[in-house]
């Protein structure tokens, strides 16, 4: 079974919070405009649809249409033990950058380590590991 992908609708921001998380992945962008499409329900340089590719992260977001408020109250995505501690570390550092940090990345009770941070685009990011060499 695949994993569902997360597809975010942004106020007008899918291309640079998907350029914001490229870099932060190491990934690459695919961008598609309203016009690309031959779509007229908006500007002709939003994006209809774009992702991640060929990163260990996948990911899909598009510009919300005006009348569309984006909600994510409720929502996170969860990066737990998806890479070496190191890289954890380094994706939460990247993530709060103009974001906030909702709980700093910490040892936990249990043994492992994980903490909170919403971007800047307003994306709520759970981020862990289990203790290793790194940690």
């Amino acid at each position: 079974m695949t994993a569902p992908t997360p597809y975010l609708h942004l106020p007008g921001t899918a291309r640079a919070a998907l350029t914001f998380y490229g870099r932060v992945f190491g990934c690459g962008v695919e961008l598609h405009t309203l016009e690309e499409f031959g779509r007229t329900d908006g500007a002709p340089d939003a994006i209809a649809h774009g992702q991640l590719v060929d990163g260990p992260v996948s990911l899909y977001a598009a510009d919300a249409n005006p009348d569309d408020a984006p909600l994510f109250r409720g929502v996170m995505l969860a990066l737990l033990g998806a890479a070496p501690s190191g890289t954890l570390r380094a994706w939460f550092a990247a993530l709060a950058e103009g974001g906030e940090i909702v709980d700093d990345l910490q040892s936990r009770p249990w043994g492992a380590w994980d903490g909170q941070v919403v971007d800047a685009f307003g994306v709520h990011w759970l981020i862990g590991f289990e203790v290793d060499a790194e940690a």
